[in-house]
């Protein structure tokens, strides 16, 4: 693969750089893999065969996570979680396929997927220097944004196949240091082959996420097909019979979402102050408006099941990384980071080194613009005071109209040529949307604007119209004909005349509050984004001068090798051993009386007898993850499934911000555990054949 490494060919002429990387740190680019550091450590040492074929196995989903090929033909592996939401679209009143579980006994039971997209990255290689050239000093933030965008679609235009289901995306890396092209092959066509009861993916409930030990089977397998019938993958990962034991090394790949590492002070301040506090205002309020409602009926759980478990998820994460950013030590390691940084900016003779000095300031002013629009961006082009499916299709096809008329390169990026595909793919699907949970959620979504802006607001009364949130919200919803995929593929393909002559009422909201949300994306835009990319590339270039290049990016949802040792820890005097066992799961539910959210499916206690006790369940190491991550492999340096990612402990949440090892973990599903369940609980041999011999068994 070639690779231009650009500014840093600067830094590796530079000698004696101190490694910024400490023990198993790191969200490594498959472009440049940590083998040295690897080697010296570990003593591992693997051909680059080795790390392509990990990369060509792992698969990103357009959810919000990550997976694995585990079969010649086409199986992906991820965790229940990341696959509930594609489970609950194919549910209805009669199968509640989230709740009960779901299993495909043959090929054509398998339940295909509606919108989703898998993404399998094919190359990278290094584009910063055609898109730093097309932004030049004397630009305007207007037009510098307009310029970088417009070079990174013709690259991603010139990248892209839709015939072969070829998508480009340029993604940006160390702030804005540097640019790389990533270019996937992309699968639309994906079907359910087997998931269990939510109960047992998520035993423990909220009570115990983000805490170990743990007892879940976090799993789930879907299958890809081309032309209808299921590929054959040249890459995928074989099996671990024998899974992972104590101290051993392991790897993690996958697409972890983002991280605030390299983050100056004044932006972690910022989300510390203002940022994570608003988003837990909102958070709260959805998480009680949404539990009371689910509480009522059945039905009601079963619809709001997947986004009530989205928001107390949310609201657990950001509690955590509110801790740590309230925690003076932790906070006080950035300061003497950046303190040192500066320093050596400052004692510089390098006019690029000494470029980066005025960008701290660039950004705390950006943070200070941020948080005065902080409201406005998140109600109106943020789309919070509309918490709507609805909403969001009738903006969809509002925007599409105007957007796709206008020549590439100038476009809103969701609507360019390289978007667009993934774009109509949710756009048209036939996922089922309920008038009374859409009620609910527009109703509190327009309660929190109403109040966070005062009745007296003059675009508040216009978007009520005179009514209360719960009249206005219920004519909205029930007035819409945007549930139809007939109907929103007939407006947007009518493009702005049909929009012009739609009378639908959420394309009228829509339009009403189109030119302000607009508004204040180009503030954003402008005013925070740009400023801050530019000011964060001369950082970039700054820090690698000064560490070398042993540093690797802030994570993108792109793909990154992470690696670390099975390994326990010590939490409060107490040694939390690194794995637990499916006997634990047992004794876990009765200290629980088998209560809710620690019962277990029936059809775990019928079968306890059949099962192993001994056979390890969950387990941790020490490897670098974050959200997005979720679903990811854990394999072993044979390149075998040893374990499935499915969430870290308590303490890892502040690794979004700083990376500690001594107690922070990654939780993972043993294989042992996933093939012991499929083979004695669900009657499930022909996946678990699948799983340890490669290849889907012939009947």
């Amino acid at each position: 693969m070639k690779f231009t490494l650009g500014f840093f060919l600067l830094v590796l002429c530079v000698l004696g750089r101190r490694a910024v990387v400490h023990g198993d740190e790191g969200m490594w680019l498959y472009s440049n893999p940590p083998k040295k550091l690897l080697k010296e450590k570990y003593g591992f040492d693997k051909p680059e065969a080795w790390y392509e074929h990990v990369q060509k196995s792992s698969v990103r989903f357009n959810s919000g996570g990550s997976g694995s090929f585990v079969s010649e033909d086409g199986l992906v592996m991820t965790n229940h979680h990341v696959g509930a939401g594609d489970l609950q679209k194919v549910s209805d009143e009669k199968h509640n396929y989230l709740k009960d579980g779901f299993y495909a006994k043959t090929q054509a039971d398998e339940i295909k997927c509606k919108g989703l997209e898998l993404n399998v990255l094919q190359s990278m290689s290094d584009v910063t220097a055609k898109i730093e050239a097309a932004v030049t000093k004397d630009m305007s933030p207007l037009d510098a944004v307009k310029a970088r965008n417009a070079v990174i679609e013709q690259i991603k235009a010139a990248n892209s196949d839709k015939e072969k289901n070829i998508r480009a995306d340029v993604v940006t890396l160390y702030a804005g240091g540097q640019y790389h092209l990533y270019i996937y092959k992309k699968y639309t066509d994906i079907r359910i082959v087997f998931a269990p009861e939510q109960q047992a993916a998520f035993f423990g409930g909220d009570p115990d996420n983000f805490e170990y030990p743990r007892y879940d089977l976090d799993m789930t397998f879907f299958r890809v097909y081309e032309n209808d019938k299921p590929i054959k993958c040249q890459n995928y990962l074989k099996w671990s019979a024998a899974g992972s034991k104590e101290g051993e090394l392991v790897f993690v790949s996958g697409h972890p979402g983002r991280t605030n590492r390299q983050n100056t002070v004044a932006e972690l301040e910022y989300l510390r102050d203002t940022g994570y506090p608003f988003g837990l205002q909102r958070l709260n309020r959805m998480e009680v408006a949404m539990t009371s409602w689910s509480q009522r009926t059945e039905e009601n759980a079963r619809r709001a099941r997947e986004d009530l478990f989205g928001v107390q998820n949310s609201r657990k994460a950001r509690i955590g990384g509110l801790g740590g950013l309230l925690d003076p030590k932790l906070l006080g390691r950035k300061v003497d980071q950046e303190a040192q940084l500066k320093s050596f900016i400052a004692g510089s003779s390098d006019p690029m080194v000494k470029a980066a000095g005025p960008a701290f300031e660039t950004i705390a002013k950006a943070e200070k613009k941020r948080a005065e629009i902080l409201k406005e961006n998140t109600f109106y082009e943020g789309g919070g005071a509309f918490s709507s499916h609805l909403f969001g299709i009738a903006r969809t096809l509002l925007r599409a109209a105007e957007e796709k008329a206008k020549p590439a390169g100038t476009r809103l990026r969701e609507y360019e040529d390289s978007s667009i595909k993934s774009l109509e793919l949710g756009l048209f699907s036939d996922e089922e949307i309920y008038d009374d949970f859409e009620i609910l959620t527009l109703t509190d979504s327009l309660t929190f604007y109403a109040t966070t802006f005062g009745g007296n607001d003059e675009m508040v009364q216009k978007v009520l119209a005179g009514k209360s949130p719960r009249d206005r919200a219920y004519e909205l919803i029930s007035g819409s004909k945007l549930k139809d995929p007939a109907v929103r593929k007939k407006i947007y393909e009518g493009g702005k005349a049909a929009i012009d002559a739609s009378t639908d009422p959420m394309i009228a909201l829509a339009k009403l509050v189109d030119a302000r949300s607009r508004a204040v994306r180009k503030v954003f835009e402008t005013e925070v984004d740009e400023p801050k990319r530019q000011a964060y590339a001369a950082i970039a270039k700054a820090r690698y001068a000064k560490d070398g290049a042993s540093t690797y990016p802030d994570a993108t949802f792109t793909l990154r090798l992470a690696f670390g040792t099975v390994k326990g820890y010590t939490q409060d005097g107490k040694k939390i051993p690194a794995f637990t066992d499916i006997g634990g799961l047992y004794k876990w539910s009765a200290e629980h009386k088998n209560k809710e959210p620690f019962d277990l499916p029936a059809r775990w206690v019928e079968r306890k007898d059949k099962l192993d006790l001994k056979t390890p369940f969950n387990f941790v190491c020490t490897a670098d993850i974050i959200g997005g991550n979720s679903g990811s492999p854990v394999i072993n340096q044979a390149g075998e499934v040893v374990g499935l990612i499915f969430d870290g402990n308590i303490q890892s949440l502040v690794l979004d911000f700083i990376f500690d090892e001594e107690v922070a973990r990654a939780v993972s599903v043993d294989s042992r555990a996933m093939i012991e369940a499929l083979n004695k609980v669900y009657d499930a041999q022909d996946v678990a054949t699948e799983l340890t011999t490669g290849k889907k068994p012939v009947k």
